[in-house]
């Protein structure tokens, strides 16, 4: 047995797990005496092997992508084998060789000069970094006839721990069998965190020196706490029973989200399409407040036509049929670029033409899906529609999204919204307001854009913290905006499945939460044993507070004991 040890990280979630180790196996690497190719005919050979290799690394991530329809992991796949099947990353690797290399060192360092480059443009497409690596890993592991990365066979529920876990890493992995999740590399907004959030797995990433753990070590994973423990004693696993006891009975708490002295606060899911929204349907939620269309977008070669799309958002609305449904249109550009919208190559595309600034260049895309929002609308008359636009900036830029949407002919049967991503539009929200009927928050790109830093940057990690005060002042300037107009002001990024920062955002104003559906149960349970006076004070503390970890600590001092004890604070 080894022994005891504690590999320290961040958190995601609030959950926690006990079970044996089973780790990723690291990527096969190219040999430092890989052969050269000598002659015309032999590099030609080499390039065309690679070509091949990079082929068939695109067909098994599009077959991955093909078993997640309507997912968010089938949409990252699919934008992962478009990297495969860039001609740029082939015609350099090509390059190489001919410089006098083997093809899986070709490949290697044609990856790594892409990779600087999105590294440098940072924002989105440095997110991308982890995606064009599981391209070079599976490519390398072919042209050296090696295994595919993976995971052996698990037969019984594991922690499964990872230097790093790549959406096609993910799509290998039998989910059922996954107690756990850990990764050396990320951060709370890296794909591994995305993923355990919607599974409702305890997840620690940034675990350093975790792959060192022994293969069928018992580990304890403590997503709240941000801790790996190798070989935790007794009374560790037993708190740990007892608290995913508890956890596992706030599902069977299904009323409406309110506080404790019945000021209603909506609990709403975040989905990313058809499946995910038949899942989330069936689970306690008042509706939803972030559907995200890109998926609709990012599978098509050409763009979807008006009856197409029309047909998948009439699904996901006869979901929810009595309920909400909050529609973002498409947030395309940056990490999820369309051949046929974003043609221009652009030196910093986060802070370029994308989302709703792609009416600049490309209107039609907005007009062809406001006009089959309309139509899905008008077939599913029972259903609550919300239609926003991401990106926005200015005032202007929401009165003429309203324009639009009045045009398409939606004014007459959904609310317009927009969202506030951009510290501008949360700094002139009371202009925006007249504009629109509801604002959603995004608060990953607001801290992002606020803060000025990356937020896959795992090294940058309490920068993009969603408790630094100046995130939280423009919370309470959209929130109070939002009051004194009577608009709504809903949050749904994932800030609001923290049950600590949902009492903060309740007390800042804030009318509704969305988030994953797993983090539903103890969001309702922290609101529902917290009266509205205590959270305006928790609010109010958090902003005063002269930095993230200061104000957690004020938060968690005014926390009622119950609460207290089912986040496992203690």
């Amino acid at each position: 047995m080894p022994e005891p040890r504690e590999y320290p990280g961040i958190g995601v979630g609030s959950t926690a797990a006990v079970g044996p180790c089973a780790r990723f196996a690291a990527p096969p690497t190219a040999p430092a005496d890989e052969p050269v190719p000598s002659g015309a005919e032999a590099i030609a050979a080499a390039g065309a092997a690679l070509a091949e290799a990079l082929e068939q690394v695109s067909a098994e991530l599009r077959a991955a992508a093909a078993e997640h329809p309507g997912e968010t992991l089938g949409d990252v796949l699919s934008a992962t084998a478009e990297m495969a099947d860039d001609p740029a990353l082939a015609d350099r690797a090509a390059r190489i060789i001919a410089e006098g290399n083997g093809p899986a060192n070709a490949m290697t360092k044609a990856v790594a000069e892409f990779a600087a480059t999105l590294t440098g443009i940072g924002g989105y497409l440095a997110e991308r970094v982890t995606d064009l690596n599981s391209v070079r890993d599976r490519t390398v592991a072919r042209l050296l006839g090696s295994a595919t990365p993976g995971l052996r066979t698990i037969d019984e529920p594991a922690v499964v721990i990872a230097h790093e876990l790549t959406p096609a890493d993910t799509s290998s992995l039998d989910m059922t069998k996954v107690i756990a999740l850990v990764t050396e590399v990320g951060g709370p907004t890296s794909h591994t965190a995305i993923i355990a959030r919607q599974l409702g797995l305890p997840c620690v990433v940034r675990a350093a020196g975790a792959t060192q753990i022994p293969e069928g070590a018992l580990v304890a994973v403590d997503g709240a706490r941000g801790s790996v423990v190798v070989a935790p004693d007794e009374a560790t696993r037993e708190a740990i029973v007892r608290r995913m006891e508890r956890h596992r009975a706030l599902a069977t708490d299904t009323a409406p989200g309110a506080t404790s002295d019945g000021h209603p606060i909506q609990l709403l899911a975040n989905i990313g399409g058809v499946a995910d929204a038949r899942s989330a349907a069936g689970k306690a939620v008042e509706g939803v407040g972030l559907f995200r269309t890109e998926f609709v977008f990012l599978d098509a070669a050409a763009e979807p036509g008006v009856a197409e799309q029309a047909g998948i958002y009439r699904e996901v609305l006869k979901a929810f049929t009595g309920r909400k449904v909050v529609v973002r249109t498409l947030d395309a550009g940056a990490d999820k670029p369309l051949a046929y919208a974003n043609p221009a190559h652009e030196s910093n595309p986060a802070l370029g033409q994308r989302a709703y600034r792609l009416v600049r260049s490309v209107p039609h895309l907005m007009e062809h899906q406001l006009r089959a929002l309309a139509a899905a609308i008008d077939d599913c008359p029972d259903t609550e529609a919300w239609v926003m636009a991401p990106m926005i900036s200015t005032a202007g830029e929401a009165a003429d999204f309203r324009r639009r949407a009045d045009e398409a002919g939606l004014g007459a049967r959904a609310r317009i919204g927009v969202m506030v991503e951009v510290p501008a539009v949360a700094l002139c929200a009371d202009q925006v307001l007249q504009h629109v009927d509801f604002v959603s928050i995004g608060t990953n790109d607001l801290a992002q854009y606020t803060m000025a830093a990356d937020r896959e940057l795992g090294a940058l990690s309490d920068l993009i913290d969603r408790w630094q005060p100046a995130v939280l002042r423009l919370v309470e300037a959209t929130a109070r905006a939002g009051a004194a107009s009577g608009t709504p002001v809903g949050v749904c990024g994932e800030s609001a499945s923290d049950p600590l920062m949902a009492l903060v955002l309740c007390g800042l104003g804030i009318t509704s939460l969305s988030m994953s559906t797993p983090a539903v149960p103890a969001v309702r349970f922290a609101l529902r044993h917290t009266p509205l006076a205590t959270c305006r004070a928790m609010a109010r503390a958090a902003i005063d507070a002269p930095d993230a970890a200061a104000a957690v600590s004020a938060v968690q001092e005014l926390l009622d004991p119950r609460v207290r004890e089912a986040m496992s604070l203690d």
